[in-house]
C-alpha cells in the first residue's frame, strides 16, 4: 500500500529520469562522452581513420582586413 505522497515521489523522480538511458547490471556504467577524451558523440564503429591525404578537406583560415 502506497501513500499518496509516495506515489508524487514516484512521479517526480520518473519525470527526471532519462527513458531512453540503459539499464546496466550493477557496478556497470555505460560509456557517454564524459568519458571520451574527445567532445560530441562518440562513433559507433570505434576508433576510425581516415587517408587524410585523400579527404577533402581544407581548414578555414581567417584573414584580418587592415
Amino acid at each position: 500500500m502506497t501513500t499518496e505522497n509516495e506515489e508524487d515521489t514516484v512521479a517526480e523522480r520518473s519525470r527526471r529520469i532519462d527513458p531512453t538511458w540503459p539499464e546496466l547490471p550493477d557496478g556497470e556504467h555505460p560509456v557517454t562522452e564524459l568519458a571520451s577524451p574527445l567532445q560530441g558523440s562518440l562513433s559507433p564503429f570505434g576508433d576510425v581513420e581516415f587517408p587524410l591525404d585523400e579527404v577533402p578537406y581544407v581548414h578555414p583560415r581567417t584573414e584580418i582586413n587592415r
